[in-house]
C-alpha cells in the first residue's frame, strides 16, 4: 500500500452493498478496503482498530443504528473522515447526521463513478455530498434561518475568502495550507465566521454560499 493509497473502512449489515462497494473500490488504486463490519458495535471496534482514513456509514442498521454509531465515532480519537452511505434522503436524517459530525453524506442510488470521486475527494479532506441534496438542505435552512438576516460584510477579508474556501469543500488542513497560515489559525477563523452569520456547521455555511450565490 502506497502513501497515496486512502484506507477505507465500510460499516454496513448488508453483505451484497459491502461487496459491490468492496468490487467498485478495487477498480480505483487510490483507495483500498481495509475492513468491513456488519454493524455499528463492530464497526466502532475497528475503526479504533485500523483508524482508516475514511469510514463509510450505513444509516440504517439494526442495533445500533447509524446515527448512534457516528456518535460513538465522534468520541473516539480517530483521524479519519467519516461519511454517511444511505438510502435515505430524508432532511431529519441528512441534517441530524451533518450536525453529529459526518463529513459527508452519500446515496446509495449515486453512478458509480460519481461514488468513487466522491470518496476521492473525502479521503483528502473535503466534505461531500450527493448532489440532489443540495435543494434539500437548502429547504432547510430558509425554514431555521431567513437568509435576510445574514450579512457577508460582517466578516472580515479573511473570513470571507476562508467561507469561500469552504463552500469549495475544503477541510481546515487544506484551507491553512491554500492560506499558508496555521490550521489552529484557521480554526479561529472558522468559528468566528459561523457565530458572526449564525450557523450550526460548516456544512450549514457550504450551503447557504452555494444557495444564495454569495460570491
Amino acid at each position: 500500500m502506497t502513501n497515496q493509497t486512502a484506507s477505507i473502512l465500510l460499516i454496513d449489515d448488508h453483505p451484497m452493498i459491502r461487496n459491490g462497494v468492496k468490487q467498485l473500490i478495487s477498480m480505483d488504486t487510490s483507495l483500498i478496503v481495509i475492513a468491513e463490519a456488519s454493524s455499528g458495535e463492530q464497526g466502532v471496534e475497528l475503526a479504533e482498530q485500523y483508524d482508516p482514513d475514511l469510514i463509510l456509514l450505513d444509516l440504517n442498521m439494526p442495533g445500533l443504528n447509524g446515527l448512534e454509531t457516528l456518535d460513538l465515532l465522534r468520541k473516539r480519537e480517530l483521524s479519519g473522515r467519516i461519511v454517511v452511505f444511505t438510502v435515505s434522503n430524508h432532511e431529519d436524517d441528512i441534517v441530524s447526521a451533518l450536525k453529529r459530525g459526518a463529513d459527508g453524506y452519500l446515496l446509495k442510488d449515486m453512478e458509480p463513478e460519481d461514488l468513487l470521486e466522491a470518496l476521492r475527494q473525502a479521503a483528502t479532506g473535503q466534505m461531500v455530498l450527493s448532489e440532489k441534496l443540495t435543494p434539500i438542505l437548502a429547504a432547510s435552512l430558509r425554514t431555521t434561518q431567513p437568509s435576510g438576516e445574514r450579512d457577508i460584510q460582517q466578516l472580515t477579508p479573511r473570513e470571507q475568502g476562508i467561507l469561500k474556501l469552504i463552500a469549495q469543500g475544503l477541510s481546515n488542513k487544506l484551507i491553512a495550507r491554500k492560506l499558508d497560515i496555521a490550521e489552529s489559525t484557521v480554526k479561529v477563523h472558522v468559528k468566528h465566521l459561523l457565530r458572526k452569520m449564525k450557523l450550526k456547521s460548516r456544512v450549514e455555511a457550504a450551503v447557504w454560499v452555494l444557495q444564495e450565490k454569495v460570491f
